[in-house]
């Protein structure tokens, strides 16, 4: 028996576009599945957002994976997996408030793997979150 289904790459209006990787990945067929690669605090200019303060670079990542997850029909409370990555040194309590500023208190939290890192791709990076939600089809 063969099914169908796709595999999209979005790559929204609203947030940088790099030729290195897509902002999101799509896989439809009984349910649809948003892969989002990991979101820094950058606005759609490139530019970083937030420097030197976690608070406000994690609510700026989770504001462009939320972009990025609408652009491939997807919700934050579809969110299933969230990977959340820390600059060693960085206040995870700062930052899991402004998590939570945005993801306020929905039933279902989906799973949630935090891990500090030394470094991420830019010095001025604090925090880095990707993420798979999944939205049954209707």
């Amino acid at each position: 028996m063969q099914m169908a289904g796709n595999v999209q790459h979005l790559n929204p209006a609203g947030l940088h576009r790099n030729p290195a990787y897509a902002q999101a990945v799509v896989v439809s067929g009984h349910v649809t599945t948003i892969y989002v690669g990991g979101q820094n605090a950058v606005d759609a200019s490139g530019n970083i957002v937030g420097k030197g303060d976690i608070g406000a670079q994690t609510e700026k990542a989770l504001l462009n994976l939320e972009t990025a997850l609408a652009a491939g029909g997807a919700e934050l409370q579809q969110v299933v997996k969230w990977n959340v990555y820390i600059v060693h040194g960085q206040s995870a309590q700062a930052g899991f408030e402004a998590f939570q500023k945005v993801w306020g208190h929905r039933p279902n939290p989906p799973v949630l793997t935090g891990v500090f890192v030394p470094a991420l791709a830019h010095p001025d990076f604090l925090v880095e979150i990707d993420a798979i939600a999944v939205v049954p089809q209707r």
